[in-house]
């Protein structure tokens, strides 16, 4: 039986390196066979970039009480579901379809290839079929949701994750990917956000602040002289285990941003976003060390993701050396802002800004200082020489306006959003229904019942 089943393996891997190996053998590629790997290479990375939704599960389940573990895990499928729809019916054509400088105005209700011509000025660079174009996207998209609905953890109601999730995937993402990668006003510009740094992090990290300090903090987070007390997470191994899903499946959101194994340039990508985030990891571990006193476990792993999340931007713009940099300047950076940001009162379960927005900011700007002139002829064909490079400072100029216009457009259209929402039906649960939990509150059941029966057994005979 192994024997057969080792046959079978060794069988599906010929058929898989067969195509690479006949044109190695025969030549230039036929214009089929071009497609074919393109598409079959940007596929594997969409499939990479949407299990990252299981790195996102475990992170935030894991990153929460057990109370609200169950209703943690849930929302992250719910959030998918909805980013997948609305990016299907309006989010792709307002983000990649023909247009002005601000959002597309072709392409909606998306019907697969024959659009083609909907998406020329944006997408047309590419032989990737449209159909795999448009998952691509779609999963980027998803990503960035996933953001946004882990700062509401643990208060927000289930309706304000299904509301603020449709219009954050119609009216603000799609707008954002439009300006840096649909030929709006910052591709104008040439600004770098080469896998999205912006586009993807930084947007869904603003609206995770936003909401976070409209829901305002959960009960118990601050004492009465409002200084943070710690609430841990209840499960230490989820997290780490969510983060290395997530790193694996960083090599789809980067790498694949190539969109073909041609020439090898997505090699040179896997390269920086790998040393950058074990970078971040080490700078955020000793950072944790020199203030606690302590090596913290939660902050190294916010510490790989902060890197991978900086890096993202200036991974096919930058040297080794650089992507070093960049990395122990995320982590480090963020789990100081991690830390000032909570004693001045924020309460964000996952650190969403600072892993995402801070990081996001910082990768942003670190390709106006390290990007490399020969790798932009090489293969990010995008801007000009960072500072460093005797490029000026022109295009850290367009870095910082990338940076600056996303937030601020971010940061209105979502307070507007959840403001309204606030208005209408509220934000949050009831106090009742914190305390006891969202599993149970908005569910009817706990993630781990077992266990919650104990819980409050226990309480239960304490109170007697």
């Amino acid at each position: 039986m192994k024997k057969k089943m080792l046959m079978m393996f060794l069988a599906m891997v010929t058929l898989m390196i067969y195509p690479v190996s006949a044109f190695a053998a025969d030549g230039p590629a036929t214009p089929d066979l071009q497609i074919g790997l393109d598409t079959a290479f940007t596929f594997l990375a969409f499939i990479l970039v949407f299990f990252m939704q299981a790195g996102f599960a475990m992170l935030e389940a894991g990153s929460v009480r057990m109370k609200n573990a169950g209703h943690v895990a849930g929302k992250t499928v719910l959030t998918l579901a909805i980013a997948c729809l609305c990016f299907w019916a309006l989010g792709f054509g307002l983000g990649f379809g023909n247009g002005n400088s601000f959002f597309g105005t072709t392409g909606f209700w998306y019907a697969g290839d024959p659009q083609a011509a909907s998406f020329d000025n944006a997408l047309g660079f590419s032989d990737v079929t449209l159909n795999v174009k448009f998952l691509f996207q779609m999963a980027f998209a998803a990503v960035s949701l996933a953001i946004v609905s882990g700062g509401m953890a643990e208060r927000a109601k289930l309706s304000v994750y299904i509301i603020f999730g449709i219009l954050f995937s119609v009216v603000i993402y799609p707008v954002v990917a439009h300006w840096v990668w649909g030929g709006g006003w910052l591709a104008e510009l040439s600004m770098q956000d080469y896998a999205g740094s912006t586009v993807v992090h930084l947007t869904g990290a603003t609206a995770a602040v936003v909401a976070t300090i409209l829901l305002k903090p959960r009960l118990g987070k601050f004492n009465k002289e409002g200084k943070p007390v710690i609430i841990p997470g209840h499960n230490q191994v989820f997290t780490v285990l969510g983060v290395i899903i997530l790193w694996f499946g960083w090599f789809g959101f980067n790498p694949g941003s190539a969109l073909s194994p041609m020439g090898g340039f997505f090699g040179h990508v896997a390269l920086t976003t790998n040393i950058a985030a074990a970078a971040g990891g080490l700078a955020a571990l000793i950072a944790s060390w020199l203030y606690f006193g302590k090596s913290d476990i939660p902050a190294m792993l916010n510490g790989v993701l902060a890197a991978l999340v900086a890096i993202t931007g200036a991974c096919a713009y930058v040297q080794p050396w650089a992507a070093i940099i960049i990395g122990l300047v995320a982590g480090a950076f963020t789990f100081m802002t991690s830390q000032w940001l909570e004693r001045a009162g924020l309460d964000d379960p996952i650190y969403a800004f600072s892993v995402h927005g801070i990081a996001g900011m910082w990768g942003a700007l670190s390709t106006g200082l390290f990007a490399d002139p020969d790798l932009i002829e090489k293969g990010a064909l995008v801007g000009k020489a960072g500072l460093f490079y005797d490029g000026g400072f022109h295009q850290l100029g367009v870095q910082a306006l990338g940076v600056a216009g996303t937030f601020v457009f971010v940061a209105v259209m979502s307070f507007i959003i959840l403001y309204v929402i606030k208005l209408a039906i509220g934000l949050r649960v009831t106090e009742e229904e914190e305390l006891m939990g969202l599993d149970i509150s908005e569910h009817g059941t706990y993630g781990y019942p077992e266990q919650m029966k104990l819980i409050a057994e226990s309480e239960s005979k304490t109170r007697k």
